[in-house]
Order: structure tokens, then C-alpha cells, then sequence
């Protein structure tokens, strides 16, 4: 073979070579892994899953917020929303629950799992609520505040409201107590959207919820507002969390809840800002 055959047949070889090693680069780490140039994402672009745990008061918000952070991030999958009573969210998370973000009715809750070590950063608060009366459409026992659900000497509304240690019923019990009215309910739920089913299904005459709730009920039930409801406004703060699964989605996720974006969202489904 000639000096210059050779030295072709090794230019060849070695742009193979070259070609085929950053074939291996582009598709995968040196873990085995696939890059961000697999997944056709920047290397700072949140990827993978993202699980989010919130308050039940945050369903339709969060549910909005949640599709429009994946329309930012085509790589990324946002898990469906676990929502409940903040304090239940907390407890699980303090007994091992994963997730990655908390978004919580108070800031005792999310204090709660501070104090375990769970949180990464400081909380933000980001929205704020308060509470209204629920009634059935036209509010057929003419209830115009909290005097009217106590038991007076004819038969008294069925009324239903949050647990003690849930946010919504830590703020009903604040602003009864201010009203000098001492409420007997029918039953006390674990998480407010309980307290509006039983408002919408009839099963009970009125259950004091966010004025959110009220608003994402539509035509379903009736808002009452409350004298002096802005005494026990809720505070809602989000933190990513310590032991989170995507760290790099928790804090993007957290930092879109905050934007101004995010803040439109919260505003159309009726939170005030904090």
C-alpha cells in the first residue's frame, strides 16, 4: 500500500471514530444516562417527573399552574396533584411521603415540616384567602353571617366545617369566637373541599369555606360573605423540598408560583396577593 492510501485509510478511520464517539456523547452521559442533548432540552431545562403535594383549597389553581409550567417545560411531566387538608399533607410528609414541592394553607403546616429538616430554603408565601359562608342557591334560610348559624329557638341550619387542626377550620374557629357565636356543626371535615360537597350535595344547609371555593362552585352554591373575615386571612407559603426527587423542577416550579405568571393564575381563581 502506498504512503498516501495509508494515510487516507486512516483519515477515514479516524473520522468514524470521531463520529461515532459524539453519536455516544449526544445521546447519553458517561452514566449511561440520556443527556440533555437526547432529550432535546438545555442543560439547565427542567426534566423528568414532578410531584407536588397542596392544600385542597389550591385544586383548580394548581391544576391550571401545573399545565401551564409543562407548556413551559416540554420535558418535564408534572404528576397529578395530591391535594388534602394541609395538616394531613404535612403528617405524610413527616412520616416519609415523597414529593418534591409543598404548597400549604398556612405557614404552621409548613413549619411543621421545617422543623423536621424537610424543607430546602426558606418558605415563600405567595397567595393569601379568606373564609365565606356556602349556602344553597338563593339561599333559601336567608343567612346573612355567622349569627344566623347557631341554634336560636326555632331549628338550626345543618352546618359542616374544617377539623380544628386544619387551616380553614383554625380560621372559622378565630372568627366565630370574635363573633360571640358558639356554632354546634354537624360534622367537622378533614380538608375544605369536603366541606363544599356537603354544601353542594345538599347534605347540609351552609359550611364555611374560602371564598375560592365559592368561586369555583359557580352557580352550585352561594357565597356570604363574613364581617371581619380579613381577621383570619390564611397565608400560603411553598417550599421545595429537602429530600426532593427533582430538586432542579421543585425550585423552577416553586419560582413560576411566584412570578407574575403564576400570580395572574392565583388571581383569576380568586386568592389575594400576600
Amino acid at each position: 500500500m502506498s504512503a498516501r492510501r495509508a494515510f487516507t485509510a486512516f483519515a477515514l478511520g479516524s473520522v468514524s471514530l470521531a463520529l461515532l464517539a459524539g453519536c455516544a456523547t449526544a445521546g447519553t452521559d458517561a452514566s449511561g444516562t440520556p443527556s440533555s442533548a437526547a432529550t432535546g432540552a438545555p442543560d439547565d431545562e427542567p426534566t423528568g417527573e414532578l410531584t407536588i403535594f397542596a392544600a385542597a383549597s389550591l385544586g383548580g389553581a394548581f391544576d391550571e399552574l401545573a399545565i401551564r409550567f409543562e407548556a413551559l417545560h416540554p420535558a418535564l411531566d408534572v404528576l397529578p396533584v395530591t391535594y388534602d387538608g394541609s395538616s394531613v399533607l404535612a403528617t405524610q410528609l413527616i412520616e416519609g411521603a415523597a414529593a418534591d414541592v409543598f404548597a400549604s394553607a398556612d405557614e404552621p403546616n409548613l413549619d411543621r415540616i421545617a422543623e423536621e429538616g424537610l424543607v430546602e430554603g426558606e418558605p415563600e408565601v405567595f397567595a393569601t384567602n379568606v373564609l365565606e359562608i356556602a349556602v344553597q342557591p338563593g339561599n333559601p334560610l336567608g343567612i346573612d353571617g355567622l349569627d344566623d348559624l347557631a341554634p336560636a329557638s326555632g331549628a338550626a341550619p345543618v352546618v359542616v366545617v374544617c377539623a380544628a387542626e386544619v387551616p380553614c377550620g383554625r380560621a372559622a374557629a378565630t372568627l366565630l369566637a370574635d363573633a360571640g357565636v358558639e356554632l354546634v356543626p354537624a360534622s367537622e371535615e378533614q380538608n375544605v373541599t369536603a366541606v363544599l360537597t356537603k354544601v353542594r350535595s345538599g347534605e347540609a344547609d351552609a359550611g364555611l369555606v374560602y371564598v375560592t371555593d365559592v368561586r369555583a362552585a359557580g352557580d352550585d352554591v352561594d357565597g356570604i360573605a363574613i364581617e371581619g373575615a380579613d381577621a383570619a386571612t390564611n397565608r400560603y407559603p411553598i417550599a421545595a423540598l429537602a429530600e426532593a426527587a427533582n430538586p432542579e423542577a421543585a425550585a423552577a416550579f416553586v419560582e413560576f408560583v411566584r412570578s407574575p405568571a403564576g400570580a395572574e393564575v392565583l388571581e383569576d381563581f380568586g386568592f389575594g396577593s400576600p
